[in-house]
C-alpha cells in the first residue's frame, strides 16, 4: 500500500476501507538481478517475482539504497501484464547484470510517449515509440474511456507534467535493455455549462474534501517498465501503476465568461 492508498483510506467510512493485507513474495519464485556498479554510484537492484502455474503472474520490484539513511528501500513495484514478454537478462560469469546508465537508454523518449498515451490516445508518439502491447492499450483506454465520462456536460484533458522521480534503472537483456522509471501527468475535468459543478468522489476525497467544484485537476504518479531494442525497432510497454498524489480545485468552466 503506497503513502497516497494510506491517505485516501483514511478518510474513508471504517465500512468502505479494504483490510489491508502486508504484501509478501516466496524467494523461491523471485528471480534476483544484482548489478555490478561503478565506485560512487547509487546501489540498487532488481527482482522478478513470479507466481501461479497455468496463469502466471509477475512483478518487477527495485530496491535502492538511501545514501543518507543507509538504508535500502523499495522505490518502485510494477506488475507485468504479459510476463512471457520480459527479456531475458544477461549475466556475466559470475551472475551479476549489467546496468545501463539514464544516458545510454532512451528513458526521456519512453516518458513522453507514456504521456501521449494518456494524452492523446498515442496518436502523437505513443503509437510509433511502443509496439502495440496490453499495457500501451490499457493505457490508450484510460485516455479515450475518460475523456468521454461526462458526455456533453463536461471535458477532460490529460497533460504530461513534470516527472517527481527522474531516477531510472536499466539492465541489459538479450534482445537490448529493460528500463523502469516513473512518469507523472494531469487529469484536468472541467464543466461545459454554468451552474454545473463535479462532486468529488470517494477516493478524491483525502484531497479534495467534500466541495463541489466546477473543475478539478489531479496528479497521478506512475512506475512503468520497457523492454527496449538494441535494434531500430519500437520498444514494448510491458507494465505500468499509476497511484493519484495530489488533486485540486482549478480554473474555471468552460462556460464562464459567456
Amino acid at each position: 500500500m503506497s503513502l497516497a492508498d494510506l491517505k485516501e483510506d483514511e478518510v474513508q467510512p471504517k465500512a468502505d476501507r479494504e483490510p489491508y493485507r502486508p504484501w509478501s513474495y516466496d524467494l523461491a519464485g523471485t528471480d534476483l538481478y544484482i548489478p555490478r556498479l561503478k565506485d560512487g554510484s547509487q546501489r540498487w537492484f532488481a527482482a522478478v517475482t513470479r507466481t501461479g502455474s497455468q496463469e502466471q503472474h509477475a512483478r518487477i520490484l527495485i530496491m535502492a539504497e538511501n545514501p543518507k539513511a543507509k538504508t535500502w528501500e523499495m522505490v518502485s513495484t510494477v506488475d507485468v501484464d504479459e510476463p512471457e514478454k520480459l527479456p531475458n537478462v544477461v549475466l556475466d560469469k559470475d551472475g551479476y547484470a549489467t546496468a545501463f546508465n539514464a544516458f545510454s537508454t532512451p528513458v526521456t523518449e519512453l516518458r513522453s510517449a507514456v504521456g501521449d498515451n494518456f494524452a492523446t490516445g498515442g496518436k502523437e508518439t505513443g503509437k510509433s515509440v511502443f509496439a502495440p502491447t496490453e499495457t500501451s492499450r490499457r493505457q490508450i483506454r484510460v485516455h479515450d474511456e475518460t475523456v468521454r465520462k461526462f458526455g456533453p456536460r463536461g471535458t477532460t484533458r490529460f497533460a504530461v507534467a513534470e516527472t517527481e522521480f527522474a531516477d531510472s534503472y536499466a539492465l541489459k537483456t538479450t534482445t537490448g535493455a529493460l528500463v523502469m522509471f516513473s512518469h507523472t501527468h494531469t487529469q484536468h475535468d472541467v464543466v461545459t455549462a454554468s451552474g454545473l459543478r463535479i462532486v468529488p468522489e470517494k477516493q478524491d476525497r483525502a484531497w479534495l474534501g467534500t466541495s463541489p467544484s466546477p473543475a478539478f485537476t489531479y496528479t497521478f504518479t506512475c512506475s512503468d517498465v520497457a523492454a527496449v531494442p538494441s535494434t531500430p525497432d519500437p520498444s514494448s510497454l510491458l507494465g505500468y501503476g499509476c497511484r493519484r498524489t495530489d488533486a485540486e480545485a482549478t480554473g474555471q468552466s468552460t462556460a464562464a465568461g459567456r
